[in-house]
């Protein structure tokens, strides 16, 4: 006769409600059984001071092993006592296997990638400023601790205005930016956090729903549904959740007044997703932990299209009362536990063979390099993003685009990544050819073709796009390449040997990807775009108009490899490179605008717009020497001061050798003179900083790392700090 052990953290059964059903049904099924806690184990004799329930009352028994234990404890208060679970679980198979928290199941799910397009994107929140950024992505968001249980501690936070409403429960309050900072940090100096777009699931009558999918393994070791059921949430909440005042529903009636033609799909769509799901978790963590899983609660939305979202899962899902589905439940657990027992030798061959099928699946993974005059690193990061969402991957750190640098990527790259994302710098011939051949790319960018390094041809343009066209050469030629549809020089790239397909990025131009309705935001950039047969909103927390090309570049590759537009969404909202448009914000409302990392052209043109889309009252735009231009140098620098003039700038000051032909041709075009600076000496023009700066100026500072316009930059942050 099988003898099961039901292991608890508890010492005293009858505080443990189910252990009677458990103890009942065992005797139905002809199955000995016991209830113990791990300080009542003998390894020594091997035997456990255990409690049997025999003539309607508990008594303590000296029993032998069991032939398999039944895990129903706390795995948090079980961990003191860690080493005896261990030690037992490598002499008695066990059932009801964790399979972790919610963010170590979001993650699971993510690597193995077929189920990932159901997770609602999560982010762990650091810090407050975190936060902000994915609110101004998705406007609404749930907020909720990492390890919450029954549906405790969960906010969900609007932003109206310029005010942020938090619900609990059915309650609101209205908080400013001020008062939202003072809850969040009292909230994560509490806990660990993470940060969810709102899933709008609701009834016809505009009620919160979701659905509990409780699937367990039978007594012949296969995932059958026990029972799917809805959860309404009480009027004005968002939790569904049963012990926050929800209530359940009998499914058939349910779907038949909600859905009422799609009814009996929907029920079919529920039944073979719930199955699926606990069938991929179960090979994962056969894979993974060499163990089975064989009971676990999915809680899911349907949202107005009808697509599937997971919200939790959860193992050891608990039942509804008002359905008296506890038996239902223990009868499988008990006939699954006898399973264990007598079919060890099979389920061992089951995650052997398991983990042999994981180690033969190999594939091409992608291999993506960037080139460009402009935004090679802020598509990168862009990119690297969104596919570390659901993905390893490796990426080159920020400015490390030489030869030598992917010589180092080349050895770097092993077998656990699953996309590779590279930057390819060039300034003369020959060295993109150098970089394919180090690492040939199977997804190519380029992002543009401007006068970057022109003064290295020539001063000819068509220079650097054959120069740029190596990457295209140099690559798979059956793979995918993005170019820039509005970026006339792109049209000088040899394109027409290329065998693979060519897809576009635009804003001006009918384009495969393109951006409309772009707006100046908060530290960021709101546009929108036509992705999967749906028009999306996306924000990206980096200012200017030229960063919505880098995102679309990042949105083409991403949307090529499968990603949905949640998942897009979610990864734009990245780590922005140092010293790219990032804002200071100092006393007296003086704002500082930090880009000093390149400077051409091009890129001071798109610094200037942001200065004019941001500057609250006076604007001051700085801009230092642009090198490497050539013969072209003259021509473009009065290109930039009739810019200056164009724009309406307030001051301008120039730094660096020649750079007063930029004022000297604002001057030209109407420019007042008194409102123009020259400098070669950078103490000399801080000081003049020092006199003129003004409460409520907004101040551009654009230049080169080679020119050092970072030590302005320090220098304005610390003399005006607040």
């Amino acid at each position: 006769m099988i003898t099961i052990g039901m292991l608890h953290h508890r010492r005293n059964p009858t505080t443990v409600i189910k252990s009677y059903a458990y103890a009942a049904v065992a005797r139905a099924e002809g199955v000995n059984f016991f209830f113990f806690s791990p300080g009542t184990v003998n390894f020594v004799n091997r035997t456990i001071r255990g409690q049997v329930y025999e003539n309607g009352n508990w008594h303590e028994r000296l029993m032998p092993f069991p032939d398999v234990i039944y895990n129903a404890g706390s795995p948090e208060k079980l961990v003191k006592s860690r080493e005896i679970i261990n030690k037992l679980k490598s002499e008695i198979p066990f059932t009801t296997n964790s399979i972790g928290n919610k963010w170590n199941i979001n993650e699971r799910l993510k690597d193995a990638k077929e189920f990932s397009s159901y997770l609602i994107p999560a982010e762990i929140v650091k810090n407050v400023e975190g936060f902000y950024k994915f609110i101004s992505s998705f406007h609404k968001v749930v907020f909720k601790p990492i390890d919450g249980r029954k549906g405790k501690g969960i906010y969900f936070i609007s932003k109206v205005g310029e005010s942020y409403v938090v619900r609990k429960d059915s309650e609101d309050q209205t908080y400013t930016k001020q008062s939202l900072n003072n809850f969040l940090e009292g909230k994560l100096s509490a806990g660990t956090f993470i940060v969810q777009p709102y899933i709008n699931s609701t009834t016809k009558s505009g009620q919160v729903f979701d659905f509990r999918l409780h699937v367990q393994k039978n007594g012949e070791g296969i995932w059958v549904v026990t029972t799917i059921y809805p959860r309404i949430a009480p009027s004005g909440s968002i939790i569904a959740n049963i012990n926050n005042g929800g209530f359940t529903n009998y499914l058939d009636p349910f779907l038949q007044q909600e859905f009422e033609e799609e009814a009996f799909n929907i029920r079919r769509l529920l039944e073979h997703f719930s199955l699926s799901l606990a069938d991929h978790l179960d090979q994962i963590q056969m894979v993974k932990y060499g163990e089975i899983i064989d009971e676990i609660g999915i809680d899911i939305g349907l949202d107005e299209n009808m697509k599937i979202w997971i919200y939790e899962v959860n193992w050891r899902p608990g039942c509804p009362p008002a359905f008296y589905l506890e038996l239902d439940v223990v009868i499988n657990s008990i006939k699954y536990a006898k399973y264990v027992a007598e079919n060890q030798v099979k389920i061992k061959k089951e995650i052997v063979a398991a983990q042999k099928r994981n180690r033969k699946v190999k594939k091409e993974i992608p291999i993506i390099a960037i080139t460009g005059s402009a935004g090679k690193t802020t598509s990168k990061a862009f990119l690297a993003s969104i596919l570390a969402k659901k993905w390893t991957i490796f990426e080159s750190k920020d400015y490390w685009n030489t030869t030598e640098h992917t010589k180092k990527h080349a050895e770097e790259i092993n077998e656990t990544h699953e996309a590779v994302v590279l930057e390819y710098g060039m300034a003369y011939p020959g060295v993109i050819t150098e970089h394919c051949s180090i690492i040939q790319p199977t997804i190519s960018v380029v992002t543009n073709i401007g006068l970057a390094h022109v003064g290295n041809f020539d001063g000819d343009i068509k220079g650097v796009a054959r120069a740029k066209s190596e990457l295209i050469h140099g690559m798979d030629q059956t793979g995918i390449l993005i170019i820039n549809k509005d970026d006339d020089n792109s049209q000088h790239l040899e394109t027409s040997q290329f065998k693979g397909k060519i897809m576009t990025v635009g804003i001006k131009s009918l384009a495969n990807y393109r951006a409309y309705g772009i707006k100046y935001v908060d530290n960021g950039m709101n546009f929108k775009i036509k992705l999967q047969r749906q028009e999306i909103e996306m924000f990206i927390p980096i200012l200017g108009e030229h960063h919505v090309y880098n995102a679309l570049n990042a949105i083409a590759v991403a949307d090529y490899l499968g990603f949905t537009p949640m998942e897009i969404k979610a990864g734009l909202i990245f780590r922005k490179p140092p010293r790219r448009l990032t804002v200071y914000d100092c006393k007296d409302n003086i704002t500082v605008i930090d880009d000093t990392v390149h400077s051409h052209p091009q890129g001071v043109k798109a610094a200037i717009d942001v200065l004019t889309n941001v500057g609250k009252n006076r604007n001051i735009a700085i801009i230092g020497q642009m090198r490497e231009l050539g013969d072209l140098r003259e021509q473009e620098y009065r290109k930039v001061g009739d810019y200056v003039y164009e724009q309406g700038i307030d001051v301008l000051i120039t730094y660096g050798y020649r750079t007063e032909e930029i004022g000297a041709q604002a001057n030209a075009r109407g420019f007042p003179t008194q409102n123009t600076y020259h400098f070669t000496d950078k103490d000399k023009m801080h000081e003049l900083l020092k006199e003129i700066v003004k409460k409520n100026d907004t101040i551009l500072v654009k230049g080169a790392s080679k020119t050092n316009m970072f030590d302005t930059v320090h220098f304005l942050d610390k003399f005006f700090k607040e």
